[in-house]
């Protein structure tokens, strides 16, 4: 391992070209070459936006895109996990629900203030104008078990929880109609899974739960928006293999008595080849390893990322 490799995202400083695609007569996807994704969804008589950007300067932006379509109002603003680089945007909106699955509401009672330090911390140039972040915690104004269904005036959108994966509290939303879903970062394409609060042995039968649902296009966490059946076999298929591929590796090294440190040099060696040219896999691959070894050695649930916990387990890793 170089030991010039920056800590988490400081060496990405490149401004990514944002794209803004039409998926249905209602459904829209906001990516950014990788960065975070926010989805849109057009409804009668307003609108709804799942997953927020990071700040509210840079909600702006979907914001203007949203009104080259539609002057109708956001009123919905539905939060897929809680991720400080998903949520803390959502003031931006001035929506009148910010909803949530209960799962992700005990995850910001839980680590949320850990959660943003530490993200924060992590990614320098996705946290735009962080002074622009109210103080405290984003808190949904509802919140859900398992399932829940909206109405855009006549466009049914669904809120479902389908399994646990990238958190525990994950959330996908669904025009059952249109067969349009929107993934969170349940799904990512050519984009590196981050899984520092993951649920490895969940994760597949999850996507496979997805998958069954046979969705016509998919809008991932990070990556281009996926617009045909193809393209989300493929979207779904990669994330999983990742995922799988990871936690097969570490659960071998800790099941063979190897110490973190060797587990993460071989599994990175072996991840390289297939996954090395996803973005942020320099990134990611750290907190993976790590959340992959504590599941590994009977840590059942993610320990909470803290900014000190971050340095230190970079160190001890990359250092």
């Amino acid at each position: 391992m170089s030991t010039q490799k920056k800590f988490a995202s400081h060496a990405d400083l490149e401004v990514k070209k944002v794209t803004f695609d039409k998926l249905s007569d209602n459904a829209y996807a906001y990516t950014a070459e990788g960065d975070p994704n926010t989805g849109i969804i057009i409804g009668d008589d307003c609108v709804m936006v799942i997953d927020t950007q990071a700040t509210p300067i840079m909600a702006q932006d979907v914001i203007a895109h949203i009104r080259t379509v539609t002057d109708k109002p956001i009123k919905y603003v539905v939060l897929s996990h809680y991720h400080a680089v998903r949520v803390l945007g959502a003031s931006g909106y001035k929506p009148e629900h910010i909803i949530a699955s209960h799962d992700t509401f005990d995850l910001i009672v839980e680590r949320g203030e850990q959660d943003k330090a530490s993200e924060i911390g992590r990614f320098p140039r996705l946290f735009q104008a962080v002074e622009s972040v109210p103080p405290g915690m984003t808190w949904p104004t509802m919140t859900f078990k398992g399932e829940m269904t909206l109405w855009l005036g006549k466009l049914e959108v669904k809120l479902l929880q389908v399994g646990r994966g990238h958190t525990k509290g994950d959330t996908i939303v669904w025009i059952p109609s249109q067969k349009v879903l929107f993934s969170g970062d349940l799904v990512e394409f050519d984009a590196t899974p981050y899984a520092g609060d993951a649920y490895f042995e969940d994760w597949p039968a999850t996507l496979d739960a997805l998958a069954a649902m046979n969705a016509s296009s998919l809008v991932p966490g990070r990556g281009a928006a996926l617009k045909t059946p193809e393209q989300v076999a493929a979207g779904l298929r990669g994330t999983r293999d990742f995922v799988s591929d990871l936690y097969a590796s570490v659960k071998a090294g800790a099941a063979a008595g190897k110490d973190l440190n060797s587990v993460y040099r071989e599994t990175v060696a072996r991840m390289k080849p297939k996954y090395g040219h996803w973005v942020i896999f320099d990134h990611c691959m750290p907190f993976d390893v790590t959340r992959a070894y504590d599941l590994a050695t009977g840590h059942a649930d993610p320990r909470i990322w803290t900014d000190k916990r971050d340095q230190e387990m970079w160190a001890a890793l990359e250092g």
